[in-house]
C-alpha cells in the first residue's frame, strides 16, 4: 500500500498525499489505451496497439486525502507479455480489461487473474474487472451477469464501461480511488504488534464496506 512517507507521498497535517502505481491488463484491441486516454483527458481517441507501455498520470484533490495515479498502460500483444511482470511489479491496484463483443478476451482477463495471484497477497493490490465497449452492445458475446459473477467469485471490483461513450470509465477509476482508501484507512487503525497477539486467530475477516469519498 502507498505510505505518506514513500517519495511521491506527503504529510500535510490531516490530508495525506498518496501516489498509486495502476496498471492496465488486458488482450490487445480491447481499449486499454482509450479507457486511459477518457479517464486522464476525459476525449476518446482510437489507438493503434501500445508498444510496450504507455504512461498517464491524472491527480484528484479529495476531502480525505490527495490522489494521484500513476497509469501503465501495457501492450497486449503476446509477443510482450513476457516482459509485463516489469510493468505491474509493485502495483498498488490492475484493472483486467477486457471488450464484451469478444469472448476470448474475456478468458484472456481470467489468465491475467491468475499470473496477478501468484505475483500478489489478496490485500496487496485492489483488482477490478473491467468489461469494455458497452457501445457494442448489439454485438455482446460476455453477459453482464457473466462478468459480475466471476468477480464477485475472485472479491474483485467490476464494472462495465464504454471509453467511446464515456460509460462510467470515470466510475470505475474512483472506485478502486474509494477502495485503496479503506485499505489506507484500515491499516492506519490496525491494532499494534501486541495487539495483534491477543486476537483470535479463529474470527473471519469482515467483509469491507468503508468509504473515505
Amino acid at each position: 500500500m502507498a505510505q505518506e512517507t514513500m517519495p511521491g507521498a506527503s504529510l500535510e497535517g490531516s490530508h495525506p498525499t498518496y501516489t498509486y502505481k495502476v496498471v492496465l491488463l488486458g488482450s490487445m484491441s480491447v481499449g486499454k489505451s482509450s479507457l486511459a486516454y477518457r479517464y486522464v483527458r476525459n476525449d476518446f481517441r482510437e489507438f493503434l496497439p501500445t508498444v510496450g507501455c504507455s504512461f498517464f498520470t491524472r491527480t484528484h484533490d479529495l476531502e480525505a486525502a490527495t490522489v494521484k495515479f500513476e497509469i501503465w498502460d501495457t501492450a497486449g500483444q503476446e509477443k510482450y507479455q513476457s516482459v509485463c511482470h516489469l510493468y505491474y511489479r509493485n502495483a498498488h491496484a490492475a484493472l483486467l480489461v477486457y471488450d464484451i463483443a469478444k469472448k476470448e478476451t474475456f478468458k484472456k482477463a481470467k489468465l491475467w487473474l491468475e499470473e496477478l495471484e501468484k505475483k500478489f497477497l489478496p490485500d496487496e493490490i485492489v483488482i477490478a474487472l473491467v468489461g469494455n465497449k458497452t457501445d457494442l452492445a448489439a454485438e455482446r458475446e460476455v453477459t453482464t451477469e457473466e462478468g459480475a459473477e466471476f468477480a464477485r467469485t475472485k472479491g474483485l471490483l467490476f464494472m462495465e464501461t464504454s471509453a467511446k461513450c464515456n460509460h462510467q470509465v470515470n466510475d470505475i477509476f474512483m472506485a478502486i480511488v474509494q477502495e485503496l482508501l479503506c485499505r489506507e484507512k484500515e491499516k492506519a487503525s490496525a491494532p499494534s504488534l501486541h495487539e495483534r497477539s491477543t486476537i483470535d486467530l479463529k474470527e473471519g475477516t469482515p467483509e469491507r464496506r468503508c468509504c473515505w469519498l
